[in-house]
């Protein structure tokens, strides 16, 4: 166990994560990073078009670019620790992770989000043979082949755009009446020539042995076998809130803040995807660790 007090805890790498790193060192507080990586949800990301100052970007370049910077500066990255249970004892904060504890007298949780899995069967047994949840981790490795993404928002839509450069074929299998998402995302993927949308429709099984041969999907009163190599899950995210207990949540596991990026204990803060701010998205997380940086420093000088 660290015994030793920190002014600041800041739980999380991605862009809410980074940039409430930046803001505690450029006030020089005294203060850790705990995450499993650095980038988070951003690195997952196909092309981005709307983070201020780059016109286009990648995830992958844009969560180096956040890695370069936050290495800049002299404080402890604890890597690759994911956090078990937060508590308030005595006044301070406690951390308690995979590795080790941690105490501090604010904390900042900018856990952002996982995946949401489609619990069918297949989908575990077949679980990176084939089923997958990132297309910019993974769409490589299927150049050449028939794939699925399953989901019909902007996350789909983005996974389904990178992997029309790479897939002979896409399946895309929406099961609303018709795609959400971005219209620009919609025109493109639309204009794609390897690309065949299925609305109203639901995956029911993925199937294989070994390795993703295909998917069964119901539609109207019919059932469907499409042979795929690869499924790709894009159905939204889980707030990574579970360790957070003794924190107010909303009915989607949201932590409930202010406009402070204040919760309902004293002294811990919150921000990003992980949060019920209504917009997810990188920019508005960035801005949103920016804040409960500030928060925390006008806490501590309060307190």
């Amino acid at each position: 166990m660290d015994e030793k007090v920190y002014e600041l805890i800041i739980i999380g790498g991605g862009p809410a994560g980074v940039t409430a790193s930046v803001y505690a060192a450029r006030k020089q507080m005294d203060f850790i990073l705990i995450t499993k990586d650095i980038g988070g949800q951003a690195a997952w990301s196909g092309d981005i078009e709307n983070y201020t100052g780059y016109q286009f970007v990648t995830g992958p370049e844009l969560a180096l670019k956040f890695e370069e910077h936050v290495r800049k500066y002299n404080f402890p990255i604890k890597e690759n620790e994911e956090v078990v249970t937060i508590l308030k004892e005595d006044g301070v904060l406690r951390v308690k992770t995979d590795r080790g504890e941690y105490i501090s007298k604010t904390l900042i949780i900018a856990s952002g989000k996982r995946s949401r899995e489609l619990n069918i069967p297949g989908e575990k047994e077949l679980k990176n043979r084939g089923v997958a949840y990132c297309a910019t981790c993974d769409g490589p490795l299927f150049s050449g082949k028939t794939v699925a993404v399953v989901g019909g928002g902007n996350s789909a839509l983005d996974a389904a755009l990178q992997l029309v450069k790479i897939a002979v074929k896409v399946h895309l299998i929406n099961n609303t009446p018709s795609l959400g998402g971005d219209k620009v995302m919609q025109e493109k993927l639309k204009k794609a020539g390897n690309v065949i949308i299925y609305n109203n429709s639901k995956v029911e099984n993925i199937l294989g042995e070994k390795m993703v041969s295909g998917i069964i999907i119901s539609r109207v009163e019919e059932r469907i076998e499409i042979p795929v190599q690869g499924v790709f899950v894009e159905i939204g995210l889980i707030p990574n809130s579970d360790f957070a207990g003794i924190i107010k949540k909303n009915g989607s596991n949201e932590i409930l803040v202010n406009n402070s990026c204040e919760t309902n204990i004293s002294g811990i803060f919150a921000a990003g995807d992980v949060t019920d701010v209504p917009e997810k998205q990188i920019i508005i997380a960035a801005g949103d660790g920016a804040k409960a940086t500030l928060s925390a420093f006008k806490f501590l000088s309060r307190n």
